[in-house]
């Protein structure tokens, strides 16, 4: 059996839900970045894996930016 590769389309989409989040970060600074995420995540009607790839990358960014 041969795993299925990583589709394009699959980090395109990726791309442009990390770009829309850092826009809706500037635009609403008085929300949560989780708040924030969960719009991405339905906006963009990411999967399960794709949501919790984002959930963990950008709290981590997040965590980073207090320090």
């Amino acid at each position: 059996m041969s795993s299925r590769p990583c589709s394009p389309l699959a980090s395109d989409k990726l791309k442009k839900a990390v770009l829309a989040f850092s826009d809706l970060v500037e635009q609403y600074p008085e929300k949560t970045r989780k708040e924030l995420l969960q719009k991405i995540e339905l906006s963009f009607d990411l999967s399960p894996l794709e949501c919790a790839f984002l959930d963990k990358c950008l709290s981590e960014r997040g965590e980073q930016e207090k320090s």
